[in-house]
């Protein structure tokens, strides 16, 4: 069973002249080694460091810095806000200041803790010897993927450099370190490789992405399909009103239609009427014209 590693918050160094970078993704950036210095024996008088003896202060044995790009290239910004700055003697005072904790068995590394920043996070842990190991990464890279990575990289670094990491000056291990440590930052540089969790978290992740881009999707289809609809309706309001006013023209149209039909009959019948009318008067004036004619010849016969 691994033990849970303490976690704690701390400021970041920065220099008022240069920005720092935050470090918000999953990348390993640096490995480094340090010793811890003891400000006296043992209380149990064996070899070690008692936890009680621990002075604050340590000394950088070697460092690696995987991300190649923050330690001595001038210009604003860095790990730490200058690049300027030997970002290994920052780590060293976050490890100085608050060092491993529950060193207990030999030959184990332990005491694991995770320091937190606005701008990345420091894992590391050492042995009862002091033997401490460290790596910086970014925010988002797995804690647990960065502890298994100081438990794998101590078995081959304590059997090579055990002994001369006691007396090491500082940075004097560094070229004789850089290919363990550069191989296991290889090998450990995407944690989704070498952790099943990290793994399955970035395909939740991708499939979380996928769902909310389908959603997204379905959610401006939904969006036209209503404006759609909505223009359906509009287009069947206008086409019942287009549909009213025609019946109502067609009506108007009927009423008008009756009505020039009644003036014109009423017109051709008038004309008949002043034509016919004269006609019918002189024929019946000559018809009585001619029965008095008549009357009047024949008295004239019989007298």
């Amino acid at each position: 069973i691994k033990p849970t590693p303490t976690i704690t918050k701390y400021n970041t160094p920065t220099n008022n002249n240069k920005t720092t970078v935050k470090m918000s993704d999953n990348k390993l950036r640096c490995a480094l080694v340090y010793r811890l210095e003891s400000s006296g024996p043992s209380d149990s008088g064996e070899s070690g460091i008692a936890l009680s003896n621990l002075s604050g202060n340590c000394t950088l044995l070697a460092k690696y810095d995987h991300a190649s790009d923050y330690e001595g290239s001038g210009g604003g910004g860095g790990l730490y806000g200058d690049r300027d700055k030997n970002y290994a003697e920052a780590v060293g005072m976050v490890v100085g200041n608050d060092p491993p904790s529950g060193l207990g068995e030999e030959g184990v590394i332990g005491g694991f803790k995770i320091c937190l920043s606005d701008a990345h996070q420091v894992i590391y842990g050492a042995d009862s010897d002091g033997l401490c190991l460290a790596i910086v990464t970014g925010l988002k890279y797995p804690s647990r993927t960065a502890i298994s990575m100081l438990t794998e990289l101590y078995t081959p670094y304590s059997e090579q450099f055990a002994l001369q990491a006691k007396s090491a000056t500082t940075n004097s291990l560094t070229k004789k370190s850089k290919k363990i440590l550069s191989q296991l930052c290889t090998k450990y540089d995407d944690s989704t490789k070498v952790d099943k969790a990290s793994a399955l978290n970035s395909k939740v992740e991708a499939v979380q992405a996928t769902m909310q881009d389908n959603i997204a999707a379905m959610l401006k289809n939904t969006e036209q399909a209503e404006s759609l609809a909505e223009r359906s309706n509009q287009l069947n309001e206008q086409a019942n009103v287009f549909q009213k006013k025609s019946k109502d023209l067609k009506k108007q149209m009927r009423c008008k239609n009756i009505k020039m039909t009644i003036i014109l009959v009423a017109l051709v019948v008038g004309v008949l009427v002043i034509i016919l009318v004269p006609l019918i008067v002189r024929a019946k004036n000559a018809a009585k014209g001619g029965r008095m004619l008549r009357g009047f010849l024949e008295e004239i016969g019989e007298a």
